[in-house]
């Protein structure tokens, strides 16, 4: 099992910048993580994920804004997020896939471990 505890969200102006970091009880080193966000009244989608070998893939709309990566111990997982626009504004959840034959994947179902989520809130 794994604990994934978010923080950093917080209300910016569009055009600006957050980033957001997971903490998690085990190394990632070990099985994919991701960030997925969800606004009000839609479906949980997926931002970006990141496999144990590094491999990542991006949302269509992240258009090279956001970028996902790990501290050193692999403990900690970031999402930054540059020329933020007001459809970001979202909950934005942590995830992990403890498969050890996962590979990255935007899909919310492979998985299995999600953080209690923090908000984005982005202003006109």
């Amino acid at each position: 099992q794994v604990q994934l505890v978010e923080s950093g969200g917080g209300s910016v102006q569009a055009g600006g910048s957050l980033r957001l970091s997971c903490g998690a009880s085990t190394s990632f080193a070990s099985y994919c993580a991701g960030w997925f966000r969800q606004a009000p009244g839609k479906e949980r989608e997926g931002v970006a994920t990141m496999s144990s070998d590094g491999t990542t893939t991006y949302a269509e709309f992240v258009a090279g804004r956001f970028t996902i990566s790990q501290d050193n111990d692999r403990h900690t997982l970031y999402l930054e997020m540059n020329s933020l626009k007001p459809e970001d504004t979202a909950m934005y959840y942590c995830a992990a896939d403890l498969d050890p034959y996962c590979t990255v994947s935007l899909r919310t179902d492979p998985y299995n471990y999600w953080g209690q989520g923090t908000q984005v809130t982005v202003s006109p």
